[in-house]
């Protein structure tokens, strides 16, 4: 069974490597838009990115660790984890065949707010009015981002919120089992179980791709997200969550730069406006969780 690296304390390194794993995951989504745009299933594409990641994963921790870095000391949690993460990838592949990149890239970054709603009940954790406050303004920008009311009101972005539910899900649980797993065990788990329950979906409705650019794509996607969670893992490690919380909103500069150098299209002012909502939510909440937790070290000593 693998064992958990100690934390260290190197801001700077923890900074720069999550602002790689959040490129990272940009050039899942957009190499996502770019398979299903050229004809292959979201399934398929989802099979082949968690495949793709399970098989670095195996070739990064098998020599390591071998055949124990897959048992797992919270089997369930790590389960119902994995589960989360996939479904959301599959709801936002899905979201991606119909919607531009920087609208649901934009949409995710409620999850901060989700979270901080289910560490109630889930955590037991204690929600002040202010937060309070700032998750209803968040809850605000994401009906801006979605107009609801408008007439170009897309369904598909219920695919998004799907997404948006699951990955906070997924970020529930991560904090849950923080302290209790390694590094190599999260990522076995979460790339192989979606490998082994995707198979079937993504074997079934498999097609062909056109040309190389395409079979680059596919080779690539899988690689963007194994390097992508294992260098969110390590940069947590290097530096404290609350500190790396913000890095993530780096990634609607990324979406808007992939949207429009890859698939032509521009964020609309909506979507602009509500997500500068969202963000001011986020980092209100960020800015009150180190304001609480410099309160409980300071009450610590």
């Amino acid at each position: 069974m693998a064992i958990a690296l100690p934390r260290e304390d190197r801001t700077a390194l923890g900074v720069a490597v999550m602002c790689l794993a959040v490129a990272c995951f940009t050039c899942i989504d957009a190499s996502a838009k770019w398979l299903i745009t050229a004809g292959l299933a979201p399934l398929q594409v989802v099979f082949v990115r968690y495949a793709g990641h399970f098989l670095i994963s195996v070739a990064i921790y098998g020599p390591q660790g071998g055949m124990g870095d897959f048992r797992s000391r919270a089997p369930r949690r790590q389960a119902l984890r994995s589960g989360f993460l996939f479904g959301g990838t599959i709801f936002n592949f899905f979201a991606l065949q119909h919607l531009p990149i920087t609208l649901t890239t934009t949409i995710f970054f409620a999850a901060p707010i989700l979270v901080t709603l289910a560490a109630i009940p889930v955590l037991g954790e204690k929600v002040g009015i202010r937060r309070v406050l700032a998750v209803c303004a968040g809850f605000a920008g994401v009906m801006i981002t979605v107009q609801p009311w408008g007439a170009g009101f897309d369904p598909a972005i219920f695919y998004s919120l799907g997404a948006l539910c699951c990955a906070s899900g997924y970020f529930v649980m991560t904090r849950m089992l923080a302290g209790v797993e390694s590094n190599a065990t999260s990522q076995l788990w979460s790339a192989g179980l979606a490998t082994v329950c995707l198979a079937p979906f993504g074997i079934v409705q498999w097609v062909a791709p056109g040309d190389g650019r395409t079979l680059l794509v596919m080779a690539l996607i899988g690689s963007f997200g194994a390097f992508g969670h294992i260098a969110a893992t390590f940069a947590h490690r290097m530096a404290d969550a609350s500190i790396l919380a913000p890095v993530v909103y780096i990634q609607i500069v990324l979406a808007a730069v992939a949207g429009i150098v890859l698939f032509g299209t521009w964020p609309t002012v909506w979507a602009l406006g509500g997500g500068l909502v969202i963000i001011a939510s986020g980092l209100y909440i960020w800015y009150r969780e180190r304001q609480k937790a410099r309160v409980l070290r300071n009450r610590g000593h």
